[in-house]
């Protein structure tokens, strides 16, 4: 089952392959260690938001929210 983290690390990885980069090229144009690339990649949980922004802006993408589907106990 894929959570929001593992969602986020497969389209960062997706992305950043498809434009050649390197995780250390990667963690270079967003101001990250290459670690934190890494990490987001393989959905680590307990990354800083702010470090996940500025990956995302590489890609011109960002974080945001997104509404659950209903359930019969949340109504």
């Amino acid at each position: 089952m894929r959570t929001p983290t593992t969602t986020v690390g497969v389209f960062v990885r997706e992305r950043r392959r498809a434009r050649g980069l390197s995780q250390r090229a990667l963690s270079d144009l967003a101001g990250v260690g290459p670690n934190f690339v890494s990490r987001l990649e393989t959905g680590k949980p307990g990354l800083r938001t702010d470090s996940v922004e500025r990956v995302l802006a590489v890609f011109g993408k960002r974080l945001g929210l997104e509404d659950l589907p209903r359930t019969s106990d949340s109504q």
